[in-house]
């Protein structure tokens, strides 16, 4: 075995959850400050266009710390995995390309355009770049799960005479049930998380008796876009997910419920400890017939456990995707109430008079980054042993040439740079949030 192989893995998670923590509140944002400048012209209130303009500079750090912990990510397919590089590189490449020339070069002139040219735009020239900017942010998110779903459910594709994957059918490539449902799931999700950090501003602001009005603005967006997205989150883009990993990845739905014996009016799982050695889910909650209806649509169906496959081709560390699913899932329906107890008291007229809430609201907002990065988790580890799901095992797409000293020294390295990064960053966030927003344009 490549003993280097553990260190590639570890050094490509921490630095793809670390990136991510970024884009997905820029996704979410995008919208919101759509909404915002929509709001700003029908209202004919500058508020809306303050409110805007205050989580634009925020989407502007976050994009900043996007860029710089995406670059390296880049390069690690070819350091740290150059055998897949070379075997699907004619595939992924087709995407990862799209999403630097066409969405990354998108997104970064217009922000450019949204933060420095409202003066020159005018109202409604600055609500179409912020619809621009939206669309180049969505479109680099599209272009990545693409590239994601193509190892999870890989189609489009053949294997050439020089051993190498292929594309084939472009269109089925690039519509790929499979990344039309992930796409639709995570970006909802981002919108979540946006929600959440909108909130989360709304309520310190009014528990600090200022901003009033922007702060009122963050709380009724954030809650009623909250409140939607999480619904949506799980049905029907959850739902559907949960189907297609049924269908296709039928021993990660094993893993992640930790089923091990097969059988019809399976059950759903609410909390247990699974036990892989003894296989059996220990001290289980359970919900009779659930998980059969679930996953195929009947109460009847039959799921199959794990114990209906071979131990190689089982999830590296069931545990973990077990675990990593149900937080996801847990705090998914935490977040749905959480929302709907915020949305009634908006109805009421009373969210802001409601200080236990207001705690509530702003310190909920880290809980969406830990679901995205379980839900991610349960995708990447469910997916295992397959780099490419059934077509290249991940043993055999490292760079074995690469010493393993060399990765955990540079792994080192990116972690104390990222918490340097990361220190400044939250100080200017910080900054930003006690500046509040700015009367007037800016630039």
């Amino acid at each position: 075995m490549d003993h280097g192989l553990p260190w590639h893995r570890i050094q490509f998670a921490f630095s793809v959850t670390y990136h991510y923590l970024f884009p997905q509140l820029t996704m979410g944002l995008a919208l919101l400050i759509v909404i915002l400048k929509v709001l700003a012209i029908r209202k004919q209130d500058e508020s809306f266009n303050r409110t805007a303009r205050f989580w634009a500079r925020i989407f502007a750090l976050n994009f900043a710390m996007g860029v710089v912990t995406g670059i390296p990510l880049e390069f690690q397919f070819g350091t740290n995995w150059s055998r897949f590089s070379a075997y699907s590189g004619e595939v992924i490449g087709q995407t990862l390309a799209m999403e630097g020339v066409f969405a990354f070069f998108l997104e970064s002139t217009f922000l450019g355009l949204f933060l420095f040219g409202e003066k020159r735009l005018g109202p409604k020239g600055h609500l179409a770049v912020a619809i621009a900017l939206f669309l180049g942010s969505w479109l680099s998110g599209y272009f990545i799960i693409v590239t994601n779903a193509f190892m999870q459910h890989p189609t489009g594709y053949t294997v050439g005479q020089d051993g190498v994957l292929k594309i084939t059918d472009f269109a089925a490539f690039l519509l790929n049930e499979w990344a039309i449902w992930q796409y639709a799931h995570n970006m909802l999700a981002s919108i979540v998380t946006a929600s959440f950090v909108l909130c989360a501003v709304g309520a310190y602001w009014t528990l600090m008796q200022i901003h009033q009005r922007e702060s009122e603005i963050c709380l009724r967006v954030g809650v009623v876009s909250g409140l939607i997205s999480t619904i949506l989150v799980g049905f029907p883009t959850g739902d559907v997910q949960g189907k297609l990993v049924a269908k296709h990845q039928p021993v990660t739905l094993a893993a992640m419920e930790g089923l091990f014996d097969s059988g019809p009016f399976a059950e759903l799982a609410i909390i247990g400890q699974p036990n892989v050695r003894q296989e059996r889910l220990e001290n289980p909650i359970v919900v009779p017939g659930i998980l059969s209806f679930l996953a195929y649509g009947t109460f009847g169906s039959t799921v199959q456990g794990l114990n209906d496959f071979p131990k190689e081709d089982w999830p590296d560390n069931i545990e973990l995707v077990y675990y990593s699913y149900h937080i996801m899932v847990g705090l998914g329906t935490m977040f749905l109430l959480v929302m709907a107890l915020s949305a009634y008291f908006l109805w009421r007229g009373t969210l802001q008079k409601t200080t236990p809430m207001m705690w509530v609201l702003m310190l909920s907002f880290p809980f969406p980054y830990i679901a995205t990065t379980a839900g991610w988790w349960t995708a990447e580890l469910g997916r295992q042993p397959w780099l490419i799901y059934g077509l290249m095992r991940t043993a055999n797409g490292d760079s074995p040439g690469v010493n393993p000293g060399d990765v955990i020294f540079t792994t080192l390295g990116f972690a104390g740079l990222y918490l340097l990064l990361g220190g400044l960053f939250v100080v200017n966030v910080l900054k930003q949030i006690n500046r509040g927003p700015v009367s007037g344009i800016e630039h």
